[in-house]
């Protein structure tokens, strides 16, 4: 659930360039027969990503992907320098192939419907290559949320989902579909938490050291964004001249200005601002589980170790508990914006951070069951309608009070014995319900709610 990558959005930047780097692996991997026409791109936006990709840099992102960048590891600056560059050189080199593709001229944007049919997805795009006036080769990818893509069978019209895809002889030790299944899962094996998933990775071919190592570098990425986040000032990019704040709240905070109503503390505040300030301005976050909902989980787990002098190891395992969270919340629910409004992507991490740190500060599977769902209960109907489809008003304030409620989830769960009446099984389906329920216009298309300014 945790991908490192560039902001400003996460279904919106990070999964149209991983997209793209799907269509350049096909491209280069179909045998085409002798083509003698000029070679061209197009690529074509629908839905959500046509509607607020300007405003979430989708353009650039398909760009600096079909040159070939990663989001993970390629330089920021060489990302967003992949789109000036083709407008400037039109030639994309695929393989054996030199295509032309003029970012200005060979994007298209489209609405709700592709060739007179419904969308597989609300975040859809297709690549068309031609060969002089023939498409010779086409591929439809809808992002998912989180960074992570499908693709649609050209035939029958199914997306095709990659997560969980592997060898089905595979049994997993401690297999589990739901919530209730995994803490099941726990208590009857007297396992902690995040021994069930290193048993279940561990069987998947990932080993504990392995394992570990990814997770040290995510979590190195979130404090860097944390980091470079209340170190940085200016005005964000797209438009609305919002002054980054993260750096002078950080300020007053050390310098004892921190009123005291809120306790003379406001890190996790803070902390969110900082890092979704980095991800509005492109920079290199971590998905947690959206680019959108980037600050959560980092400022939580930066304050809890503070203040209690967590270990690596104890960090670490957090995050693990914090991803079956996620994943839940993705097989049972969304976590896009553009499918089920902001509940799926603050609301969803505000449960994984509030999970994650009550197995951090030693709670029981019942206490942590209990922590998410408060989480995700108290997200319920939240809206996707950011201003001008940028991810900045009000995304970035949405993450400093998602880290406060994650806290206060913590402590009330804690503070109990883990029975509670409504679990989280149940608020995932109540959160599909009311993303379906929900009117597009708040599901990140920018022509409702606060978009409209």
């Amino acid at each position: 659930m945790f991908k490192i990558g560039v902001g400003p959005s996460s279904s919106h930047t990070v999964g149209p360039m991983v997209a793209a780097l799907e269509f350049r692996k096909l491209v280069t991997n179909t045998p085409l027969p002798p083509i003698e026409a000029a070679l061209r791109l197009q690529v074509e936006l629908y839905g959500s990503l046509s509607l607020t990709g300007r405003g979430h840099a989708t353009d650039g992102a398909v760009c600096a992907g079909l040159t070939g960048l990663h989001p993970r590891n390629s330089a920021v600056d060489d990302i967003w320098g992949a789109m000036p560059q083709l407008n400037e050189n039109p030639l994309l080199t695929i393989g054996e192939f030199n295509i032309h593709f003029r970012p200005e001229d060979d994007f298209h944007w489209h609405s709700w419907k592709m060739d007179g049919e419904p969308l597989p997805h609300p975040n859809t795009m297709r690549f068309r290559l031609y060969a002089g006036t023939v498409v010779i080769l086409q591929q439809v990818i809808v992002s998912v949320g989180g960074g992570f893509v499908e693709p649609v069978d050209e035939n029958t019209g199914q997306r095709i989902s990659t997560m969980g895809v592997g060898d089905e002889s595979i049994v997993l030790p401690f297999p589990y579909n739901t919530a209730q299944e995994f803490v099941n899962q726990c208590t009857i094996s007297e396992l902690a938490p995040w021994e069930i998933i290193i048993a279940n990775q561990r069987a998947l071919g990932l080993d504990e050291p392995k394992l570990r190592e990814q997770l040290s570098a995510i979590l190195d990425t979130m404090n860097d964004s944390i980091d470079r986040g209340i170190n940085t000032d200016g005005i964000l990019p797209g438009g609305l001249n919002v002054r980054r704040r993260a750096k002078d709240l950080h300020h007053q905070m050390t310098s004892g200005k921190t009123p005291s109503w809120a306790g003379n503390d406001l890190r996790p505040s803070v902390y969110a601002v900082a890092v979704n300030e980095e991800n509005a301005a492109g920079g290199r976050v971590v998905t947690a589980p959206t680019n959108g909902s980037s600050g959560i989980i980092p400022s939580v787990w930066r304050v809890l170790q503070e203040n209690n002098d967590l270990s690596r190891k104890v960090l670490e395992d957090g995050l693990m508990v914090a991803s079956v969270i996620g994943a839940l919340v993705k097989t049972h629910a969304s976590i896009s914006g553009a499918e089920v409004g902001c509940q799926g992507e603050v609301g969803t991490s505000c449960a994984m951070a509030a999970g994650g740190a009550v197995s951090m500060l030693g709670g029981t599977p019942n206490q942590i069951e209990q922590a998410a769902e408060i989480g995700i209960e108290h997200h319920l109907g939240m809206t996707c309608d950011p201003i001008k489809g940028l991810v900045q008003i009000p995304c970035i304030e949405r993450n400093a009070m998602g880290a406060v409620k994650a806290l206060n989830a913590t402590a009330l769960s804690l503070a109990s014995d883990g029975a509670h009446m409504v679990s989280l099984d149940r608020v995932l389906q109540v959160m599909k319900e009311t993303g379906l329920d929900m009117n597009m216009k708040y599901k990140e298309t920018a022509t409702g709610g606060l978009a409209l300014g």
